[in-house]
């Protein structure tokens, strides 16, 4: 019994040591891993902990402005309410949009669509659930906020457009970042952030957006900020403004001229280059897509028949019509087959092979010289001189005069409006048909296949205003006055052009003289000159005519002609060059007065940066090319 007992009392000494060693080895290793995660590591860890309490929030960038030669802002920022949701933080985003709905409107189907926002990003990633509020709602909103868990009230920018109708087709837009472009980018990925997508804006995309920064801010455990910590914050860096070439006036002045009919204006300064006007209409507003335009509403735009959208300036191609004659004029006298005072009849029509191809004026302008020819706008001298010329040199004048060319004056476009100059090549490969002289007629009063914008008739005219292979931009470049090269033209030749395009304007029987009221610019005695143009769209038909369509006005609108006008002023001095394009205006005479409306402006208001040199750099060649 008693050595039972000891054997008893032993094994239980044992598993005591045992357990006391098992239990002084657990407290070692506890003590161990507390002094390892609080000495040794406590830098790691209180690290940790300050990021529990503490976050870093993205600031973004303040946009550049888009600013006009002058300094007036036609693209710049405003302060903007937003309300966001943060998943992580909401728990249940639907229970928490149900909250708020009691402080603010939030429709079913807006709330769907924040919900399928919410489902597509991070947990962290705030959501956009209301934007440009007004003060009221915001600051009704903050004094519940206690009751919005999730819910996270903002003040930032918005783009805004302070005349948007006058400068959209040049500023384009802003819009949020579409997903693909986006790329984990997180300030792309930001609810208030937004990128260039159309016009100046997505051009100078670089330049405007800037850098973002990072505010430090203090926040509780549900996530809510209780501070901001700016002295530890990085401040961002804001995007540059960018100078664009327009003079804001005169755009205002040309989209008034222009109206509400479907038109396109391009003002340009010959001795810089620099695009002053820039002008389609019927125009849009770029702030409504800025936060989002609805689908009914794009539609409206986009099935417009005037095509509001669309940037007819630089995009739009038209057949140059008669503005093209001062081209064959020069291309006649430099290659030598004709000479100023040679005459040609125009008896109504000329007889090739066995059609007639008739003139503008269908009882015939008499004996005609080139002076006349230009000034009457007769296109039985022009089929004259197309067919002594051929096409092949009259193709090198026209292309030499800025026609068939893509100018990158610094503005994204849709697609490449370079135009068209066609050729036998060109035919041929088109439609498997032979040139014809008939062909090279058409071309010869800039109709059949010949297409241009109004941005390219802009460049034709100062080229031939000047004599100087001026070309366009939209990029300011403040005390740099670029030296265009000659064109090469013999002075005598081009001098005998321009005054027969200041014979339309200012002399009587010139086809801008009586819709122009005689008065050309009517400035202390300085003149414009210009010439018209009429682009058919369509040829009443006999049958038509015996039904009593007899002109322009009883056609439909899509049927009728297009109406151009190339000017430039002063004629003694040549600084400035306009070019109206009227769809379906029914003719050149009725493009002329928008012109002249946005000529006298230019010159009236002649900028002080003008100076003798650059004068002086303009003037045409003297020399013989």
């Amino acid at each position: 019994m008693r050595r039972d007992k000891q054997e008893a009392q032993a094994q239980f000494t044992r598993r005591s040591l045992l357990l006391s060693g098992f239990g002084a080895g657990a407290f070692a290793a506890l003590s161990a891993r507390m002094y390892g995660l609080q000495v040794l590591e406590q830098d790691a860890y209180r690290l940790l902990s300050e990021q529990n309490q503490f976050n870093f929030r993205l600031q973004p960038p303040a946009r550049g402005r888009l600013l006009d030669r002058f300094g007036e802002a036609i693209a710049e920022n405003r302060e903007s309410y937003r309300l966001m949701i943060v998943r992580d933080q909401a728990g249940d985003p639907r229970a928490a949009l149900e909250r708020l709905s009691r402080y603010m409107p939030i429709s079913e189907s807006r709330i769907e669509r924040i919900l399928r926002a919410v489902s597509r990003t991070s947990r962290f990633t705030p959501v956009t659930v209301a934007e440009d509020l007004d003060w009221e709602t915001f600051a009704r909103i903050n004094l519940h906020l206690p009751d919005l868990p999730g819910i996270t009230p903002d003040v930032g920018e918005v783009r805004t457009y302070p005349r948007p109708y006058d400068f959209a087709h040049v500023t384009g837009y802003v819009q949020a970042a579409p997903p693909e472009a986006a790329n984990d980018d997180p300030l792309l990925l930001h609810p208030g952030f937004r990128i260039g997508r159309t016009g100046a804006e997505l051009q100078h995309e670089d330049r405007l957006r800037g850098s973002a920064g990072q505010l430090k801010v203090e926040v509780n455990a549900t996530g809510r900020v209780m501070r901001e910590i700016p002295e530890q914050s990085i401040p961002s860096v804001p995007g540059q403004d960018v100078t664009l070439t327009l003079d804001a006036r005169a755009q205002r002045t040309a989209m008034e001229a222009l109206g509400d009919q479907s038109a396109a204006a391009v003002g340009l300064d010959v001795i810089t280059g620099e695009i002053l006007v820039l002008a389609s209409t019927p125009s849009f507003d770029p702030n409504a897509f800025v936060l989002g335009i609805g689908t009914e509403a794009f539609a409206s735009l986009n099935n417009n028949p005037y095509r509001p959208l669309f940037n007819k300036a630089t995009t739009g191609l038209y057949a140059p019509a008669s503005t093209v004659k001062v081209m064959s004029s020069l291309a006649a006298l430099e290659h030598g087959v004709t000479d100023p005072e040679e005459t040609i009849y125009c008896g109504g029509h000329t007889r090739l092979g066995n059609r007639d191809f008739h003139c503008w004026r269908r009882q015939g302008h008499g004996r005609m010289n080139l002076h006349e020819a230009v000034k009457q706008s007769c296109d039985v001298y022009f089929y004259e001189m197309a067919n002594r010329l051929g096409i092949e040199r009259y193709r090198e004048m026209m292309l030499s005069c800025g026609l068939g060319q893509y100018f990158d004056i610094g503005l994204p476009f849709p697609r490449r409006a370079e135009g068209l100059v066609p050729s036998p090549a060109w035919k041929r490969a088109r439609r498997n048909e032979p040139w014809t002289t008939g062909d090279t007629y058409n071309v010869g009063i800039g109709q059949g296949a010949l297409l241009a914008s109004p941005l390219q008739l802009a460049v034709m005219t100062a080229r031939i205003a000047t004599g100087r292979q001026v070309t366009p931009t939209l990029t300011r470049n403040v005390g740099a006055v670029p030296d265009f090269a000659p064109m090469g033209w013999n002075a005598e030749h081009l001098d005998h052009v321009n005054r027969a395009m200041s014979g339309v304007v200012n002399e009587p029987g010139g086809s801008a003289y009586w819709p122009l009221g005689t008065r050309g610019l009517d400035l202390d005695g300085l003149e414009m000159a210009g010439k018209t143009g009429t682009s058919q769209v369509y040829s009443i038909s006999t049958e038509e005519r015996a039904a009593g369509v007899r002109d322009q006005d009883d056609l439909p609108w899509r049927l009728r002609n297009h109406g151009l006008f190339v000017s430039y002023a002063p004629v003694s001095a040549p600084r400035y060059v306009v070019t109206v394009v009227i769809e379906h205006g029914g003719g050149g005479t009725r493009a002329a007065a928008p012109a002249q409306a946005i000529l006298r402006d230019l010159v009236r208001r002649d900028p002080s940066n003008a100076r003798p040199d650059m004068l002086a750099s303009a003037a045409r060649p003297t020399t013989e090319g």
